[in-house]
């Protein structure tokens, strides 16, 4: 006896017969227990959270073990070691790779998962709403200091870091394609804490410039003090956004140049 199935009996069919991906949240943290408290919790739709821990003195551990996340803990000085490593560990055919200030809404893991049921290897940009304290900002973001959407959802071989300590630069495979729902990043607590960042950024970034053997110049840098103050003030309509809008684009600005006058003049 031949079986005869019309179209639509055959797409059901086919769809019953694949294999859904299987999909792995990652998280790469360090010292950060109150955040995983709450993220971890939010990442129950994935089928497996692996953690990678570097060199924490805090109960990120205790943490991470009580929401049953598989733990990879180790010491890294480069950042994107430790991101490799948490890709080779995850088990799933996609990874979502969130860290641990950020909040996937329920709404993102539907979506997710409807994606890959049916999408080619690759990766995905993820929107980001980025909030200061409460405040959602939503312009300005950008030369190095915020995004507004990042490749945070991708197929197993087709994203890696590159070895620098600070913003590491990362190889995508495949088109560019896009979500849709925002995730939701509480970049920092108040202007201190911006400043907080500045501070840390400036200082991985001066290890990164002497490291390379060119820092740079006092010249170039003086320019890109202002070149990317109007990028991120002007051209991302940080204006819109009031003082938080200034203040961003005013560290964006600052940044090159203070890791430029640290790699040149402190030492580690």
């Amino acid at each position: 006896m031949v079986l005869r199935l019309g179209k639509a009996q055959a797409a059901a069919y086919t769809r019953a017969m694949t294999p859904t991906p299987r999909l792995s949240a990652l998280v790469v943290a360090h010292d950060e227990a109150a955040n995983l408290a709450a993220l971890l919790p939010l990442l129950s739709p994935a089928d497996e959270v692996v953690v990678v821990l570097d060199r924490c003195s805090d109960d990120s551990r205790g943490v991470a073990e009580r929401h049953g996340a598989r733990l990879v803990e180790g010491a890294w000085p480069i950042e994107g070691e430790r991101r490799n490593l948490g890709i080779a560990t995850c088990g799933g055919d996609w990874i979502l790779e969130v860290d641990a200030d950020e909040r996937p809404p329920a709404a993102l893991f539907e979506e997710i998962r409807r994606t890959i049921a049916t999408a080619a290897p690759g990766y995905f940009l993820v929107p980001f709403d980025n909030y200061i304290g409460e405040r959602l900002v939503r312009h300005g973001w950008g030369a190095n200091w915020g995004v507004s959407a990042a490749p945070r959802l991708f197929s197993k071989d087709a994203k890696s870091w590159g070895n620098q300590r600070i913003h590491p630069k990362v190889t995508l495979q495949g088109p560019k394609r896009f979500l849709q729902t925002p995730m939701v990043h509480l970049v920092d607590r108040d202007i201190s804490d911006m400043l907080k960042r500045l501070d840390r950024y400036s200082t991985a970034r001066a290890r990164d410039l002497r490291a390379s053997g060119e820092i740079g110049d006092f010249r170039n840098n003086f320019r890109r003090l202002f070149s990317r103050f109007l990028k991120c003030y002007v051209g991302r309509k940080g204006y819109r956004e009031g003082a938080y809008g200034f203040l961003i684009a005013l560290l964006a600005g600052l940044y090159p140049m203070l890791s430029y006058l640290k790699a040149r003049y402190e030492r580690e």
